[in-house]
């Protein structure tokens, strides 16, 4: 079986700096992976070279064994990749409905001229993703919120009307990029068992960027850690914890006494 996601000697610089070296792992069909490593590591970079918002100079992603490097975002779509952003991209004066459906519409028929007119065609499928989204919100516990504006709504439940719109996409692979961010002990744990659901229930595969050190823990089967744009060790989150090269990545090296 191949990997849901490969990357094999991913290099990228911006000018004369490099920000990923030689960078590769594998994540299996199913499996949550994370990506984790000081501030300035490159999780970011990386994160953005493999949903097509950078590419990378040299390498190799392949998404289900399809190399994939240096596609746009709208095509990483096609290839059943959603993500999430640490800074939520919301329309807030739209209705958390509106900006669930944006996520549908990369997947929806028709041309936009068809979309413009309301064809029969294209108005069915509106109708038929309406009632998708109202499903999937009220599966994340949202339902009540579809027609509130979303700049009325707390930066948390931004965080989960994004997550709803990535997954309007039907993705098979799943980036999540620091989803914990400003969300409150409740909120964190609701997000473990909703990304463990999606795993269990859907059958997906989800890799995530995060700070949160007990999230990791908590939801991962595996994770990579970067250290200046190289990979430092791929192992369980335990292992990473105590790598003593982690730890020198994470506090620098003591002073000599």
């Amino acid at each position: 079986m191949a990997a849901r996601l490969a990357m094999k000697d991913v290099n990228l610089r911006f000018g004369g700096i490099t920000v990923l070296h030689d960078v590769g792992f594998d994540v299996d069909p199913g499996e949550i992976f994370g990506l984790v490593g000081p501030n300035g590591a490159g999780k970011t970079s990386l994160f953005n070279c493999i949903s097509g918002h950078y590419k990378p100079g040299s390498g190799s992603i392949t998404i289900d064994g399809q190399e994939v490097r240096g596609q746009s975002p709208a095509k990483m779509a096609r290839h059943g990749l959603a993500r999430t952003f640490q800074h939520p991209a919301l329309q807030l004066a739209s209705s958390v409905l509106d900006n669930v459906l944006l996520g549908a519409y990369s997947r929806l028929p028709g041309s936009p001229v068809e979309w413009a007119l309301r064809l029969p065609r294209t108005a069915k499928a509106d109708r038929a993703a309406r009632d998708e989204a109202l499903t999937l919100l009220e599966r994340m516990g949202l339902g009540w919120a579809a027609d509130v504006e979303a700049d009325e709504l707390s930066h948390g439940l931004h965080k989960s009307i994004e997550l709803c719109r990535a997954l309007m996409i039907h993705p098979t692979l799943l980036l999540l990029d620091e989803p914990a961010a400003g969300l409150s002990h409740g909120e964190v744990e609701q997000l473990i068992a909703t990304v463990k659901r999606l795993r269990d229930e859907d059958g997906m595969t989800v890799v995530v960027v995060e700070h949160n050190m007990s999230l990791i823990a908590e939801i991962t089967d595996r994770v990579l850690v970067l250290d200046h744009g190289r990979s430092l060790m791929t192992g369980t989150a335990a292992q990473a914890q105590s790598d003593p090269r982690v730890i020198e990545a994470y506090l620098g090296v003591p002073d000599a006494a």
